[in-house]
């Protein structure tokens, strides 16, 4: 029997660059595809997994006759609330989507064309995106859904370093999960765990202040946060002679 990965490249799958993100929202642009634009915006502004994503309603991202500009959704993987921006640009393409189909308050935002399904399915939608990928000229089996999830926290990463804001952003659970989805090198790794060893380590002892070595926004947006070693600092001595003690900065 032939083995049902032979010839395929398995493993994560690669982040878009945000020239692949243009050209390909540029081609549905011009070829007039208004529920591939919306659906195609909303996967890289959300970060949600294709099965969330396929299973918006209407109201979960509309307040009154608007869309919101965020918006927060309960993953089915994990039950936990996520919370996401919707950009103008990717509200425009929805708003235009639901004129388009005359969908109300409680349709599925993508339903489907077979009638025993009331919306697309997680398989659907790798589909679309596989013929996205074909058009721009890019080879599809370097990407999937989960490029889209990843593209915008890699970048939010990439120019923040703020784990934490991203892990909240993707509704992970634990920092570690955050760290292997981005994909990061495994020197890094090592070095946020001796960072986080040392830390705790040194903050058992009293040699420094009880401060979250990473931090994000309240509301888990993009905003930049300082680097690890900025945000350690060591706190004041009681006296003299702890001032001397070894291993006490």
């Amino acid at each position: 029997r032939t083995p049902w990965n032979k010839g395929k490249l398995v493993g994560q799958k690669a982040p878009f660059k945000p020239k692949d993100v243009w050209a390909m929202r540029a081609l549905m642009q011009r070829a007039h595809r208004t529920r591939e634009l919306a659906l195609f915006n909303l996967g890289i502004d959300s970060k949600l997994r294709g099965c969330d994503l396929a299973a918006l309603k209407v109201r979960d991202i509309q307040h009154g006759a608007q869309i919101a500009p965020r918006a927060i959704i309960t993953q089915h993987k994990t039950g936990r609330p996520v919370q996401f921006e919707i950009t103008s640009p990717t509200r425009e393409a929805v708003q235009a989507w639901m004129a388009e189909a005359g969908l109300k308050s409680d349709d599925y935002l993508f339903p489907s064309r077979v009638h025993r399904s009331p919306h697309i399915c997680a398989r659907q939608y790798a589909r679309m995106l596989r013929g996205w990928v074909h058009d721009v000229g890019l080879d599809w089996t370097a990407y999937g859904t989960h490029s889209m999830r990843r593209t915008k926290a890699a970048l939010i990463y990439r120019r923040t370093k703020n784990l934490r804001a991203v892990q909240l952003l993707l509704g992970h659970n634990k920092l570690e999960g955050t760290v292997r989805y981005l994909g990061i090198e495994v020197d890094e790794q090592d070095l946020l765990a001796l960072l986080g060893q040392g830390a705790r380590k040194v903050h058992r002892g009293g040699g420094l202040a009880a401060a979250p070595l990473l931090v994000g926004d309240r509301d888990g947006s993009h905003s930049s946060s300082p680097s690890w070693g900025s945000r350690m600092r060591p706190s004041r001595p009681a006296n003299a002679s702890e001032a001397q003690r070894p291993g006490v900065p």
